[in-house]
């Protein structure tokens, strides 16, 4: 059993797992407030930052090879030790209107996005692997929940990484199934007040 100490503050210092001891950890970030996307970059720049490789596998994400919607894309292709695999087809019409729906297409994207996680699972050389938006793929019908266990099961046969799922919703498996969960709740937003979506803080 892992000792504890205590600092001159009087602060419980829990010294680093023990061998034995599961190191590799899955998280999820879900909830309907500004930050999980944002959360999921900070972590991949952090452990890039430390030297482990990072791959960030984002769903419904789409680009079309000329038009880049996601500005923090353009650092991360940058950083070595981060391998980017963006998914989903374009959504922005040339009117500037946004495309909602699940068409066949949509469908077709979320599992590339599928099938790329599960080949990182098993033989990618990553440290930390991001599913950035797997949750929300669900939630709008792009796969089924049990695709995401699926994942769950090939990663808990060898945790050779760190696993981080994000989106908007979660449920009761999941939650019990993960190491970490944190919860993104809006408090305030403002949208509310007719402010759009603007370049650099949420795109």
């Amino acid at each position: 059993m892992a000792k504890q100490r205590r600092t001159p503050s009087g602060l419980r210092v829990i010294p680093p797992a023990h061998s034995e001891e599961r190191i590799h950890q899955a998280h999820v970030y879900y909830g309907y407030g500004k930050g999980k996307t944002t959360c999921c970059i900070g972590l991949a720049i952090r452990a890039a930052g430390a030297g482990r490789k990072v791959a960030l596998v984002q769903f419904d994400k789409g680009y079309d090879g000329e038009t880049e919607h996601y500005s923090e894309r353009h650092v991360l292709r940058q950083i070595d030790g981060v391998e980017l695999y963006p998914t989903g087809c374009e959504r922005m019409m040339p009117d500037g209107a946004f495309r909602f729906g699940a068409e066949p297409k949509d469908i077709d994207e979320a599992r590339r996005g599928l099938e790329t996680a599960r080949g990182l699972l098993r033989k990618g050389a990553q440290d930390l692997l991001i599913l950035d938006e797997i949750l929300a793929a669900v939630a709008y019908g792009l796969f089924r929940r049990e695709d995401v266990t699926g994942l769950l099961d090939l990663y808990d046969k060898n945790r050779r990484c760190e696993l981080v799922l994000s989106g908007h919703k979660v449920w009761d498996a999941l939650v019990e199934r993960v190491d970490l969960v944190t919860e993104m709740r809006k408090v305030k937003h403002y949208y509310a007040r007719g402010v759009p979506a603007r370049e650099g803080i949420e795109f």
